[in-house]
């Protein structure tokens, strides 16, 4: 009698794992899933394709044809037509050569370049703490400290102004922590702030010369005017994201209080900062504040053009964290008054952190439009690196150069704005799986 269906082999083992087919994994996946998903989407994938090649034939032989030593524009039409090549055939790279050192760093002396580059140093160094968060905390003082020392770097003059500056913070934490003991948070944080401002305001400068005639300590002073190029603009707009993103954390808190002075006060200011156009604030900081301080006092220009850009883009950050801060559920703020907490407890640790981590995409396109901003100065009379390009050109050996100039300097701001994107982007991941 024969079994029906009996099977003629019956496998005894597991097959061992291959490997996927190629078409499922890696470049292969990746390119049938984004650019050829589709009919559509083959089409766009062409024509992008087609305009890059395009786009390549026809820079590469300018790139690849550039001159890269030359001591004026005519010397490198010389050089292309010495090898059969048109004035229009090849880059004058000459030019980057020659000037970089006033691209970079505009007018500051050429002995004192480790200045800027030891304070650039410093600064990534006092940031990578912030940045990243496997690093020891215990170097959060580094990154503390750091803004101080690069501004007595890049300016110069008495050590004892940053220290009296780092003093003046020490004094209003200390006179917050004192009238804790009798007052409520919110007054204790507005007294030591306004004792803060006392001593800057009466103590600073006495204490400043006091010190300097006990025991001198001061390096060579570097006037703003010979700041200049990339620097000049790293300075304006690395100084203003620092200093607006806690102004505009304030300012939006502020905006949310419940004590009706504070609140309108904040409205007022960050609808009035955010209705007018920047480059009419920076004609401002160079025209009119002037008049609002005593008669005798002579605040430097590009000082005061970073206060009127950070406080420009406080506003603007201001308005990105209220959108996270309302984003939150409501039982995000019940649940804190649940445990008890008060509301700087409350805010510092479960209102403010979600509210961030919602907000970073936003906060980062404002830094990097802030960035980019900075080229406005030039209208002002400040030499960014475009209006270093524009003196360049006005040479008679380089009168006539322009796309190696703005090329260079699109590159610079490109690298900046592109790390800033991408560690944007890096954060975003993080927070998003959940790691401290």
């Amino acid at each position: 009698m024969t079994v029906p269906n009996k099977p003629a082999f019956v496998r005894t083992e597991i097959l061992p794992a291959k490997a996927p087919p190629v078409r499922a994994t890696g470049i292969t996946l990746w390119v049938r899933k984004n650019l050829l998903s589709s009919w559509l989407n083959v089409i766009l994938t062409s024509l992008v394709l087609y305009a890059l090649i395009r786009i390549t034939y026809g820079l590469w032989p300018w790139l690849a044809n550039g001159v890269w030593e030359a001591d004026s524009l005519a010397h490198c039409r010389e050089i292309l037509a010495a090898s059969g090549l048109g004035p229009t055939d090849g880059a004058c790279f000459a030019v980057i050569n020659d000037r970089w050192h006033q691209l970079l760093f505009g007018f500051y002396p050429s002995e004192l370049y480790w200045r800027p580059i030891l304070a650039m140093i410093l600064f990534l160094g006092g940031l990578a703490p912030i940045l990243f968060f496997s690093l020891p905390r215990s170097l959060l003082t580094f990154s503390c400290l750091a803004p101080f020392a690069c501004f007595w770097l890049l300016w110069g003059g008495s050590a004892w102004v940053p220290l009296a500056a780092i003093g003046g913070l020490v004094i209003a934490g200390l006179a917050i922590r004192v009238l804790s003991k009798w007052l409520s948070s919110t007054l204790a944080v507005c007294g030591g702030i306004a004792i803060g401002l006392i001593f800057y305001l009466i103590g600073f400068s006495s204490f400043v010369s006091f010190a300097e005639g006990i025991f001198p300590l001061s390096i060579q002073q570097v006037a703003s005017r010979e700041f200049g190029g990339f620097m000049l603009a790293a300075t304006i707009g690395l100084s203003a994201i620092v200093l607006s993103l806690p102004l505009g954390i304030l300012l939006a808190l502020a905006r949310q209080s419940d004590l009706p002075l504070i609140k309108w006060c904040a409205i007022v200011f960050i609808e009035v900062v955010r209705g007018v156009p920047l480059i009419v604030w920076l004609f401002t900081a160079q025209l009119l504040l002037n008049y609002f301080l005593p008669p005798g006092t002579s605040f430097d220009l590009t000082l005061r053009v970073i206060i009127m850009v950070t406080l420009f883009a406080a506003a603007y950050i201001a308005e990105v964290i209220r959108g996270g801060l309302a984003a939150l559920p409501k039982g995000q703020y019940e649940g804190a008054d649940s445990l008890g907490l008060s509301y700087w407890q409350a805010t510092r640790m479960i209102i403010l952190p979600q509210a961030l981590k919602i907000s970073i995409p936003a906060i980062v396109n404002e830094f990097i439009g802030l960035f980019k901003d900075t080229t406005l100065v030039v209208f002002i009379g400040l030499l960014d690196p475009i209006g270093v390009a524009r003196a360049i050109q006005a040479t008679p050996e380089w009168n006539g150069i322009y796309w190696e100039l703005f090329t260079f300097i699109g590159l610079l701001f490109f690298v900046v704005c592109y790390a800033m994107a991408r560690y944007s982007l890096h954060l975003e991941n993080k927070l998003r799986r959940g790691h401290n």
